[in-house]
């Protein structure tokens, strides 16, 4: 997986980077065919704000955390990444399956109309 990482008014170091990879190592075990991870960090307010965005199964995907230290605000973003893509695996999986048909038997119907439910 390819992760895309910039900078809005912070320097990405490579320190940054290494823990960007391993945030991210679970969600790429997890989900083999996403492709590339867009991430932007920027700092505002005295915040830091990271977002990301990805393509997962023909649909967009984008998760954001925000933290007053850098660290935790990647950790929030990638919790909430991992949410939604098993959210959207979810709906995937769910719409391969057929859903289960109700009957009843006429007889049972019919002992229903039979009964005195007074």
């Amino acid at each position: 997986m390819k992760i895309n990482l910039s900078g809005h008014h912070v320097d990405v170091t490579d320190v940054v980077r290494q823990h960007v990879q391993e945030k991210f190592s679970k969600i790429e075990s997890h989900f083999p065919t996403l492709i590339a991870l867009d991430i932007i960090i920027a700092k505002e307010h005295g915040e830091f704000q990271v977002e990301i965005r990805t393509n997962y199964e023909g649909s967009s995907i984008s998760a954001s955390g925000t933290d007053p230290v850098m660290y935790p605000a990647i950790t929030s973003a990638a919790k909430k990444l991992d949410a939604a893509l098993k959210h959207r695996k979810g709906q995937l999986k769910a719409d391969l399956h057929s859903k289960p048909v109700v009957t009843t038997p006429e007889i049972a119907h019919e002992k229903v109309q039979e009964m005195n439910l007074v």
